[in-house]
C-alpha cells in the first residue's frame, strides 16, 4: 500500500513545486521522481501517452522516489479517469473546466456511488489487487483533484469551482487563457496577468490551492509571491531543450 497522499495535507498557503513531464520517457520520469519536487505531472493531454503508458510512468515515478505523480487526463472523461484510478492513479489535473457543474462532474468520476459515478471493480492495482480491504471506503480521502481554468469565463467562475467539495486545486492554464482572451503567445500582456492573478483570492477564500505554471525562475517566484501555492517551475522538454541549445551555443 502507498503512503497517504501528501498533496491532500497541503494548505492553501503552502509552496509546492512541480515539474511537467511530456517527453514520454520512463527514464526521465524515474530520474525526476528522485529529485525532490513536491509533485510531477504526467501529461496525457498534450502528448501521445495512452492509459497503459500512464501506468508505466506511475510505476517509474514510484521507483524513482516519493514525489507524488499527477496525471493530466486528456479531457473531463469519466471512463478514462475510472481506468486510471483502477491503475493506481490518485492525483489528477482535469483540463478546461468551465464552471462548477463541470467541476462537480470531475469529482463524481473519482468517487464511488452514492458520492459519485466511478464504476466498481473488486481487484485492481489501485486497491493493491484486493489486499487493501478498506479501499472502497478510504480511496476518496487520498484523491487529489486539480481542475484547470483556461478561459475568461472559467476564471470568472474560479470561486464557484473552488467551492465544490472534492476539488483541491484550481489551476490556471495560462497559454490557453491568453489565447482565449485574444493574446495567443503573449502571456506578459497586462490583461492576461491580471486575469491570472484574479484567481488567487476566491480560490484561497474557499480554502483551496491556486495553481499555475511558469518555467522562468523569476516568473515562478512572482506567482508564488502573488499567492499561488501549486506551481510547475519547469518541464522535461524545456530543461532538455535549454541544455541542448545552451551546449551548442557555448561551442559555436
Amino acid at each position: 500500500m502507498l503512503a497517504r497522499n501528501p498533496l491532500k495535507a497541503a494548505g492553501r498557503g503552502d509552496r509546492l513545486l512541480g515539474l511537467w513531464l511530456s517527453l514520454g520517457s520512463l527514464t526521465a520520469t524515474e530520474l525526476a521522481a528522485g529529485a525532490g519536487f513536491d509533485w510531477l505531472l504526467i501529461d496525457m493531454e498534450h502528448s501521445t501517452l495512452s492509459e497503459a503508458d500512464a501506468l508505466a510512468h506511475l510505476r517509474a515515478a514510484r521507483s524513482g522516489g516519493p514525489t507524488e505523480a499527477l496525471i493530466r487526463v486528456p479531457w473531463n472523461d469519466t471512463v478514462v479517469m475510472k481506468r486510471l484510478l483502477d491503475s493506481g492513479a490518485r492525483s489528477f489535473l482535469v483540463p478546461y473546466v468551465q464552471n462548477a457543474e463541470e467541476a462537480r462532474r470531475a469529482v463524481a468520476a473519482t468517487r464511488y456511488p452514492p458520492a459519485g459515478v466511478r464504476g466498481f471493480s473488486g481487484m485492481h492495482r489501485g486497491n493493491d489487487y484486493a489486499r487493501d480491504k478498506a479501499y472502497p471506503q478510504t480511496a476518496a480521502a487520498d484523491i487529489f483533484l486539480a481542475v484547470q481554468v483556461e478561459s475568461p469565463q472559467a476564471v470568472a467562475e474560479a470561486g464557484a469551482i473552488a467551492a465544490i467539495e472534492g476539488v483541491d486545486c484550481v489551476f490556471v492554464g495560462p497559454n490557453d487563457l491568453a489565447a482565449n482572451m485574444g493574446f495567443l503567445g503573449h502571456l506578459e500582456t497586462p490583461q492576461v496577468r491580471a486575469a491570472i492573478g484574479s484567481v488567487v483570492a476566491p480560490v484561497r477564500a474557499a480554502g483551496k490551492l491556486a495553481g499555475m505554471l511558469d518555467y522562468s525562475v523569476e516568473g515562478a517566484r512572482s506567482w508564488f509571491a502573488a499567492g499561488f501555492g501549486f506551481v510547475a517551475v519547469g518541464s522535461d522538454i524545456s530543461l532538455m531543450a535549454a541544455g541542448i541549445n545552451g551546449l551548442l551555443a557555448a561551442h559555436r
